[in-house]
């Protein structure tokens, strides 16, 4: 990769994607670019050119953002065909200019899933994890209060395991990525962060169903264990988690008590 280290300013060509709705076709139309900066982070350099698009009087590029610390997920884009960028572990708000010489041409589009519907421009709509996490991706029983650090043994690995997993942010990275548009990166680390602690277990069963029945209902495609996933997530969730989804998974549609799909089939962690 080349680095670009002249502190003056650079040249970009942008190739964007263009929707004005989710019933609009789209396309892509081509900007120039005259004052980027190698220190400007990806999303700093879209400010500059919608402050050029607003004075011309085009309407700006769309895109959602909030922290830009890497921290909230919102900046979901595919920069020159990398879902979040070229970096790995990292998100696109906290891709800077620098990565880029001058001249280059860079291509940003939005998300491509059927799950995730382009609303405008960039912005696609991630409502789908929401409904995941709300079927079932809690604990609802009453665990009573706070207890003593130490009074519930976990095992250090246990408890590693679960905090990595709950430092998804829930961008939707894994499922741009995955060829089948899978949302069981995702969907597994919502279930792990919750299922390897003692508080999360006793309700397993009855979680570990809803969430993969939401997931398949929000069509999600089926996961093939390509990896691409976890290749693309900002955070580094392991695939690890997705075995321990199918496992509990095939347990509760074997010895459990859990909610019967509304279509009648399996879900994409044991699909017929």
């Amino acid at each position: 990769m080349t680095h670009h280290t002249n502190k003056e300013n650079m040249h970009i060509n942008l190739r964007i994607w263009r929707q004005k709705n989710k019933h609009d076709l789209g396309k892509f139309v081509d900007y120039k670019l005259e004052r980027a900066h190698p220190d400007m982070s990806f999303l700093e350099m879209l400010d500059v050119l919608n402050e050029d698009l607003i004075k011309k009087g085009i309407e700006p590029v769309a895109f959602d953002h909030d922290c830009r610390e890497g921290i909230c997920g919102s900046c979901c884009m595919v920069i020159n065909g990398d879902v979040q960028g070229p970096q790995k572990a990292t998100t696109a708000c906290q891709l800077h200019m620098r990565t880029y010489k001058d001249g280059d041409t860079i291509v940003i589009e939005p998300y491509r899933a059927r799950a995730f519907p382009v609303i405008k421009d960039l912005v696609v709509d991630r409502g789908a994890f929401d409904r995941i996490v709300q079927a079932g991706g809690f604990i609802s029983v009453n665990v009573g209060s706070a207890q003593d650090g130490n009074s519930i043994p976990v095992l250090k690995d246990k408890a590693d395991m679960a905090f990595d997993a709950a430092t998804c942010i829930a961008c939707g990275a894994c499922v741009a990525a995955c060829p089948n548009g899978s949302a069981s990166l995702y969907t597994s680390a919502q279930f792990s962060r919750l299922a390897l602690l003692p508080q999360g277990q006793i309700e397993n069963t009855q979680r570990v169903a809803k969430m993969v029945y939401q997931m398949d209902e929000e069509g999600f495609g089926s996961c093939t264990n390509i990896g691409a996933c976890a290749d693309a997530c900002p955070k580094s969730i392991s695939l690890e988690n997705i075995a321990i989804l199918n496992r509990e998974f095939r347990k509760a549609m074997i010895f459990g008590r859990h909610p019967f799909p509304k279509k009648g089939v399996l879900s994409s962690a044991g699909r017929k």
